[in-house]
C-alpha cells in the first residue's frame, strides 16, 4: 500500500524576507503595497503624532532587516474591523489604524509611523497601539503593545500593563519627544537583554 502522508514543511525563520515583501515601495520595488508607515492624514479625526524607534538585537545592535507592523483604534477607540461592531463609537472613514514599516532605509535604522494618537477602547483601558516584530532569528512573529507616557494615570489602572511586573512595564512605554513638527513618540524595542521588551503571547 502506497504511503500517501505528506512529508513536514521545513521550518524557516520569519525574516528577513518580510520587510521587502510587504513594504516593496519603501524598498525601491514597483509593487503598491496594501499600507505603509503613514497611517493619518490631514482629514483623519484626532491627535496627530509621530512614532520613531529601532529595534536592537542581544549584542546591542541596531536591526537594518526587520519589519514593524502596527494596528491600533482611531481617535473614538473603534478598531477598523469588521469584529468591531461598536456603533455607539464613530468610524473614521480617513483612517485604516493599520501601518507597516520596514527598519532598513532611514538613517540609523529607524522605523517612524505618521498615525493619531488612538483613543481608550473601553473605560480603565489606557490607549495603546499593537505592535508586531518581523525579524530574522525569530520562528514566530512577536507581539507587544506601546502605551503612552503622557498617559500616567490611565496607565495605572490599565488591567493589561499592570499584569506586566512593574520592573518591566516601562519597556512598554514610549517617551514623548515635543519638537517643532508636533509630538513624537520614541519606542525602542530590545529583543533581548537585561532590559528586553516585554513581549506576549496572543
Amino acid at each position: 500500500m502506497a504511503d500517501n502522508k505528506l512529508k513536514e514543511t521545513p521550518s524557516q525563520t520569519v525574516g528577513p524576507y518580510f520587510a521587502y515583501g510587504l513594504t516593496p515601495r519603501q524598498y525601491g520595488y514597483p509593487l503598491p503595497p496594501i499600507t505603509s508607515g503613514k497611517l493619518a492624514s490631514d482629514k483623519t479625526q484626532g491627535d496627530y503624532i509621530e512614532i520613531v524607534g529601532q529595534v536592537y538585537d542581544g549584542a546591542g545592535n541596531t536591526v537594518d532587516d526587520a519589519m514593524i507592523e502596527i494596528w491600533q483604534a482611531n481617535s473614538s477607540g473603534r478598531f477598523a474591523h469588521p469584529a468591531d461592531q461598536r456603533e455607539e463609537r464613530a468610524l473614521d472613514p480617513e483612517f485604516k489604524g493599520f501601518g507597516r514599516m520596514g527598519t532598513g532605509t532611514l538613517p540609523g535604522n529607524h522605523f517612524q509611523f505618521e498615525t493619531i494618537k488612538p483613543g481608550s477602547i473601553e473605560e480603565g483601558h489606557a490607549p495603546f497601539i499593537n505592535v508586531i516584530v518581523f525579524m530574522r532569528g525569530l520562528l514566530i512573529h512577536s507581539y507587544t503593545r506601546l502605551y503612552f507616557e503622557d498617559e500616567a494615570a490611565a496607565n495605572a489602572q490599565d488591567p493589561i500593563l499592570n499584569q506586566v511586573p512593574e520592573g518591566r512595564r516601562h519597556t512598554l512605554v514610549a517617551k514623548r519627544v515635543d519638537s517643532p513638527y508636533g509630538v513624537r513618540y520614541r519606542f525602542d524595542i530590545r529583543m533581548q537583554g537585561d532590559n528586553a521588551t516585554v513581549f506576549f503571547d496572543y
